[in-house]
């Protein structure tokens, strides 16, 4: 994760916190992510010589982007967290590179990246309409992938409070709310689409496959209506 000054959201990973419950890093996510982000790519024939990533994790988006991409395409990802560096630094090459640094501390020229992926990373910002400001300029293109856990099951349930206590997130997002976030930061959005690693992933538990389950139903009427109740969604968004 990039972003602040040491602040709320960025505690749990510099402190050692999230590795302790999360030892690795979502990397079993990143492949069916990668995919997402290669899906919005091919539907808007973007072909990008230049990736970064801002809070790269453990770094196997951008490993499995590399396999599947172009060979002329050149990678970089940002980590703040000397954990998830540890991980990531393993599997930087020549065309892959890594670093345990804010993105705002570089002096990066408007247009330096083709496109700059922030992959499940504002609602960790506390103040991020000033970090999206700040970063606007850095790529051409800009693709966000946000988690939507307002939903009518989450609050019903009251279940937002599990995400900033469990994962450090402290802003909850619906479509409406992500893409107005951006338009108000003064990105143009190209093109968006729902995405459901809820009802896509392994399940890990009997709760959560029953979930899956009425997840699927509900898409199958309408991802719209299935984002809205049952919740489950993110929202992939390319943006200028």
């Amino acid at each position: 994760m990039g972003g602040e000054d040491e602040d709320l959201g960025r505690e749990i990973y510099t402190s050692g916190q999230y590795q302790i419950d999360t030892p690795s890093w979502h990397v079993e996510d990143s492949p069916w992510k990668a995919e997402k982000i290669l899906m919005m790519l091919r539907r808007n024939s973007i072909i990008p010589r230049t990736i970064c990533e801002v809070g790269c994790g453990a770094g196997e988006i951008l490993y499995q982007l590399q396999i599947k991409m172009d060979d002329k395409c050149e990678f970089w990802g940002y980590e703040i967290s000397p954990y998830a560096f540890s991980l990531c630094q393993k599997k930087g090459n020549n065309r892959l590179h890594f670093f345990l640094q804010d993105i705002l501390e570089l002096e990066v020229r408007s247009g330096f990246f083709d496109l700059m992926l922030l992959i499940d990373l504002i609602e960790h910002i506390e103040n991020y309409m000033d970090f999206l400001r700040k970063i606007k300029k850095s790529a051409t293109y800009m693709l966000f992938h946000i988690p939507l856990e307002l939903s009518i099951d989450s609050v019903l349930r009251n279940k937002l409070f599990e995400h900033r206590m469990r994962v450090g997130h402290l802003h909850y997002f619906n479509r409406e709310i992500a893409l107005h976030a951006l338009q108000d930061a003064g990105f143009s959005v190209m093109d968006h689409f729902y995405t459901f690693g809820s009802a896509a992933l392994p399940a890990k538990s009997a709760k959560a496959r029953l979930g899956r389950v009425l997840r699927k139903m509900f898409t199958a009427v309408s991802e719209d209506f299935a984002a809205r109740t049952a919740g489950g969604a993110g929202l992939m968004v390319l943006a200028r």
